[in-house]
């Protein structure tokens, strides 16, 4: 299980969030862009401190005297893909996890993931998209406990996008790892977790169900966001 309070200032929000999320089981945090979502999986991952708080994981604690990010069991997808781009993306996705490139698994993530075609190929030669979809495999090769993803799809197309949401969930089955999504899109968050964390300047407005958001928003800004377009 994750249970964690996230405190963290920033320039112009005071972040202070609440989540729990079950053993095995997924949450969507949504919310308007600068409420804070990023920052809260960015502490969790242990990229950032938060300034105050406490964040606990499968019966350890991460924050505060967090233990080494290696230790973590941690697979955090951040905005930007960060590859290696001198390295073959086939080395991009086992890189630093220990694990063969000819492993079953990595093999059923290339395949699942679509990157055959430019497994051998350098990270620089790739297109956005397709980093996007190799920073996700690396995430996902370790097999990790606790899975945060931020703004996962974001440059794929909504075929793609439609296949991945299918994967990550028989994933998530298969693995069990516990997930944290961010996500702007509510209807990819939906696919994801039934249960959703809403979030505007830095606190907690609302939390539930989708129906129970749809029916009845906190906030105005909410309902906008919610509206079908």
């Amino acid at each position: 299980m994750l249970d964690a309070h996230v405190v963290k200032r920033r320039r112009d929000v005071l972040v202070d969030v609440r989540v729990a999320v079950g053993d095995g089981a997924a949450l969507g945090l949504f919310g308007p862009s600068g409420a804070g979502k990023s920052t809260v999986l960015s502490c969790i991952a242990g990229i950032e401190d938060p300034d105050d708080g406490v964040i606990r994981f499968d019966g350890r604690t991460l924050f505060p005297e967090p233990p080494p990010l290696h230790g973590r069991g941690v697979g955090y997808l951040t905005q930007d893909a960060n590859l290696f781009p001198h390295l073959r993306v086939a080395d991009n996705v086992t890189f630093g996890a220990g694990i063969d490139p000819r492993d079953s698994w990595i093999a059923e993530l290339r395949e699942s993931l679509q990157l055959e075609a430019f497994w051998a190929s350098p990270a620089y030669a790739i297109s956005g998209g397709q980093a996007r979809r190799v920073a996700l495999a690396r995430m996902l090769a370790p097999r990790p406990r606790l899975v945060l993803l931020d703004e996962p799809f974001t440059g794929l197309d909504r075929h793609l996008v439609r296949d991945l949401l299918d994967a990550l969930a028989t994933w998530q089955r298969r693995l069990r790892f516990t997930m944290v999504v961010v996500d702007h899109e509510p209807e990819i968050l939906e696919r994801i977790s039934p249960n959703v964390v809403a979030i505007e300047k830095g606190i907690v407005v609302q939390s539930g169900s989708w129906r129970e958001l749809r029916e009845a928003p906190a906030t105005e800004l909410l309902a906008r966001l919610l509206a079908p377009l």
